[in-house]
């Protein structure tokens, strides 16, 4: 088929890529040119493990191109997919600005552009979106936009790409769900999907919103539970990594061990931005939702106590080994460890950054405009490896497991070492000024 795709950022790249590579034809749209730039030329716009291999070999085939009219994409295309970002007001409610814009250009393109051979074109949004903006806010779009030549149905199209792993995740999910009324809509995304090896599931619009917000809310909650425990046992010495793994045991309730691993506070272009939306769903309905605003004050105190834990060993340097939300990516929006930085900088730490993946003239979109308005002189903090960030540093914080930085602490290990996710290996454990952020 032929695939529009709007937004290229961590969704829309492996999405479209991933589309290209088994066979249709996708066009990407962006307002940046640096990402149809770098997409053009066969490079990945984010960092993304596979993602540049894959990129390279589906625009070297003329499957995948990129451009930032519209009219270039959605000419005789089949389906559309809009992956554009949905960040949080300052309410906490999602800001749908960019999805209407987005609408807008679409609806101004299929004025001038030829129609697919079938006459019928898909609308499918795959951002998250709270439920109901397909049916209150898209859909009567669209049928503005159906004419005599043009026929143009809905739906909703759930990503779930963990971004570190985004790449595998397309093309391995164990979930698959469209929202949707129209029965043509429905057999085209399940056309688009064919290779996958699970069937797309066909619901109801809000249903599919609904399930990535509560999809999102759950990761949410487990990251903060696991570090709840780790917080209530470390002052009895209980070490909850090991309860953790004991409680993981259990699946038949279908507990996932992904995110119930003690550690620090979540982050990311996600889990933040859509448990503020769930939120603010439920105040604007007088509903009490505690355990959902629970859920973040928790996340607010565990990276609250780091802070207050590094001041009482009173360092005068603290090298930061890890800045990104994950590892395997370069993405700093609201992550932590952004957040972390910035404290410990405004309280007067001299502060050097290591990260194994983030080179800062990548960076680019949302990502570039948070980390700058967060930390303008992050060049200035940046080190080229991780030995140079720990020469001589007080204390480190450390949130990668990369092979370097371990064997950087292992050799030249500071006073104190406080480890922020727990897979560093037993070579760092061992070590005299070991600490471990909840056990």
């Amino acid at each position: 088929m032929q695939i529009a795709i709007f937004g290229l950022g961590y969704v829309g790249a492996v999405t479209a890529a991933g589309l290209a590579s088994r066979g249709h034809r996708v066009v990407g749209v962006d307002v940046e040119p640096s990402k149809v730039t770098a997409i053009n030329a066969g490079r990945a716009p984010v960092a993304e493990p596979g993602l540049d291999a894959l990129m390279r070999t589906a625009v070297e085939a003329g499957l995948l191109t990129a451009t930032t009219q519209a009219t270039v994409a959605l000419d005789g295309a089949d389906i559309s997919l809009i992956c554009v970002g949905t960040p949080s007001s300052a309410g906490g409610a999602a800001d749908l600005t960019f999805l209407t814009r987005c609408l807008d250009d679409i609806a101004e393109a299929l004025r001038t552009v030829s129609p697919p051979s079938s006459g019928r074109h898909a609308l499918i949004v795959r951002s998250t979106v709270p439920p109901g903006t397909v049916e209150n806010i898209v859909a009567p779009r669209a049928a503005a936009m159906s004419t005599s030549q043009w026929s143009v149905g809905t739906g909703m199209c759930p990503e779930f790409l963990r971004e570190g792993s985004g790449v595998d995740d397309f093309f391995g999910p164990s979930l698959a769900v469209l929202g949707t009324t129209d029965a043509d809509v429905a057999n085209t995304v399940q056309q688009v999907f064919a290779f996958l090896d699970v069937p797309v599931q066909v619901v109801p619009p809000r249903t599919a919103e609904a399930l990535k917000y509560a999809c999102n809310a759950f990761h949410a909650t487990k990251v903060s539970f696991a570090n709840e425990m780790g917080r209530v046992l470390r002052p009895l010495e209980v070490d909850a990594r090991q309860v953790m793994a004991l409680l993981c045991e259990d699946t038949v309730l279908n507990i996932s061990p992904y995110y119930l691993r003690p550690g620090f506070a979540y982050g990311g272009s996600c889990l933040p931005k859509d448990l503020r939306s769930l939120v603010d769903l439920a105040r604007r309905h007088s509903i009490d939702a505690p355990l959902l605003i629970g859920t973040a004050s928790t996340n607010d105190l565990i990276l609250r106590e780091v802070v207050d834990r590094v001041i009482a060993h009173h360092p005068r340097s603290i090298a930061l080994l890890g800045l990104s939300f994950k590892s395997d990516t370069d993405d700093l929006r609201e992550s932590p460890y952004v957040e972390v930085a910035e404290r410990l900088v405004g309280k007067g730490f001299e502060l050097r950054v290591y990260d194994p993946v983030l080179n800062p003239d990548r960076l680019v979109g949302a990502n570039k405009t948070h980390v700058e308005s967060r930390l303008p002189h992050i060049r200035r903090l940046l080190c080229r490896t991780p030995a140079e960030a720990l020469e001589g540093v007080d204390l480190a914080l450390v949130s990668t497991a990369d092979a370097q930085t371990v064997e950087s602490l292992v050799s030249a290990p500071p006073p104190v070492v406080m480890d922020l996710q727990g897979r560093l290996g037993e070579r760092v454990e061992a070590l005299a000024g070991y600490e471990g952020v909840g056990w």
